[in-house]
């Protein structure tokens, strides 16, 4: 453990106290600001400085995500009357560009900057994992020489890691999660992915782009079962022509051929054979690593901490954000949590509330996908009548310039208010697509003015958010 800018004063089994602990520097390393310069902080960080995201989720993951798209991208050039040809792909290349100019260079950085001179008030324990011990009160690793640090306010920013299915970790077989995929030593000619999540289908799709055989299995008939139905069933259908998929199965042994690739057995009898296996069949909170009893902080059924709309737990003084505690599981929301945070630890007597009324999520796959809002059965359950309008980017001018036949923008709306309730993009640009929907919902526009009452660039894609707004039916 590197304990940096501590004051080496305290004897073995003496507490340290601070007025902030965060632990986990993900979004919680955004919470050291100017507004609490004057306070005492510690930071500690178990692994790799700077969380997920920036490691191993969210910014590499589309780093490859772009390249595995302008690989494809020669594979589809025929529909534009063009002919061409992917001659290699340079996985070490690619791996120097994504982490050896940019990922680790910026982890390295986060925890030198934390650890110098340029934050004089913060204390940045990194290397071992921090539990409570008391209230307010955490062991920063084990033995009894171990640090023992107290907080004024202490705040989880612990995040998640990956599920393992118990076939995989009774076997011994060798798996890969997101932590570790992108850094193989070689490109894996064929890779078996276990889940039909956002992992799952985000990393199928990187893969085959670049030339691996994919197979994809899932427990699920569909893939991405937790969106709309129709995006839900449309993408399944679409994975089924790109990968081999076996849906509605489960693994049922494991084991590491004689030449080192590895078997997987599926409870229908199917054996099926690759280089590599991706575990990809969701995530689960590191919540139970902190001993959270101790501080008398509750837990969730799920397993994630529980806590207010300000960001409080049950227990005072303690607070958590992102995947610690939230089911949204976007780096997004984390961040605005955090903000959320950062202010009700300077300001308690003027708290805010964290708002949640319109989340985008983005699945870089392809084709890709972004939504927000209520699914088309979670409008139907509210009993609000509705209007449902399905407009294909076939059918719009810059659908046409790409040559897109499957992709479509569904909105979903109250019939009388013209409230507008959900969106679900599948397709190009998707992501970006989804932002007009967030906006109109987040301000309350109504649907019909939010069509008419603006310009909407002609023929840019965007068309598709117009002409599926104008298709709704109004009473």
């Amino acid at each position: 453990m590197n304990n940096v800018n501590a004051e080496h004063t305290t004897a073995p089994g003496e507490i340290q106290d601070f007025d902030i602990i965060i632990v986990g520097t993900g979004s919680g390393n955004t919470i050291p600001a100017p507004i609490n310069d004057e306070k005492k902080i510690a930071i500690v960080e178990k692994g790799v400085f700077g969380g997920t995201c920036i490691n191993v989720g969210c910014i590499p993951t589309k780093m490859f995500v772009h390249t595995a798209d302008v690989a494809r991208s020669f594979r589809t050039a025929d529909k534009l009357s063009l002919t061409g040809s992917l001659d290699n792909v340079d996985w070490k290349g690619i791996q120097q560009r994504v982490f050896g100019d940019r990922i680790d260079p910026i982890a390295e950085g986060g925890a030198a900057y934390r650890a110098g001179d340029e934050t004089p008030n913060i204390t940045l324990f990194h290397g071992d994992a921090a539990s409570f011990v008391a209230p307010r009160t955490l062991r920063i690793g084990d033995g009894a020489d171990a640090p023992v640090i107290r907080g004024k306010d202490v705040v989880l920013a612990t995040g998640t890691r990956p599920w393992i299915h118990p076939v995989l970790a009774d076997s011994g077989v060798r798996y890969r999660t997101n932590e570790d995929i992108m850094r193989l030593e070689a490109q894996p000619e064929s890779l078996i992915i276990l889940g039909g999540g956002i992992v799952a289908v985000e990393f199928a799709a990187i893969f085959d782009a670049l030339g691996t055989k994919v197979t994809v299995v899932n427990r699920s008939k569909r893939l991405l079962r937790k969106l709309d139905a129709e995006i839900s069933e449309a993408f399944t259908e679409q994975a089924r022509k790109q990968w081999e998929t076996h849906l509605g199965v489960e693994p049922r042994s494991a084991r590491e051929t004689n030449n080192g690739q590895v078997e997987l057995t599926l409870d229908d009898g199917t054996v099926l054979v690759a280089d590599e296996i991706l575990a990809a069949q969701g995530r689960i909170s590191n919540a139970d690593t902190l001993a959270l009893e101790a501080a008398g902080v509750d837990k969730k059924a799920n397993g994630k901490i529980k806590v207010d709309e300000f960001g409080r737990t049950t227990a005072e003084g303690v607070w958590a954000l992102g995947d610690a505690s939230n089911d949204f599981d976007l780096k997004h929301v984390a961040n605005q949590e955090a903000k959320v945070v950062q202010h009700n630890l300077a300001h308690p007597e003027d708290l805010r509330a964290n708002d949640y009324r319109a989340v985008p999520s983005g699945v870089f796959t392809h084709p890709q996908i972004a939504v927000v809002g209520m699914t088309e059965a979670d409008a139907q359950a509210t009993g609000r009548e509705l209007t449902v309008k399905v407009q294909a980017y076939a059918d719009v001018a810059y659908g046409w310039a790409m040559e897109d036949t499957t992709g479509f923008c569904k909105v979903i709306a109250d019939r009388k208010t013209g409230e507008i309730l959900g969106a679900h993009i599948m397709g190009p640009e998707a992501s970006t697509l989804i932002q007009s929907f967030v906006t109109a919902m987040t301000f309350g526009i109504d649907a019909r003015r939010f069509a008419t009452e603006q310009y909407w660039p002609h023929p840019a894609l965007t068309e598709l958010v117009e002409n599926a707004l104008l298709g709704l039916e109004f009473d």
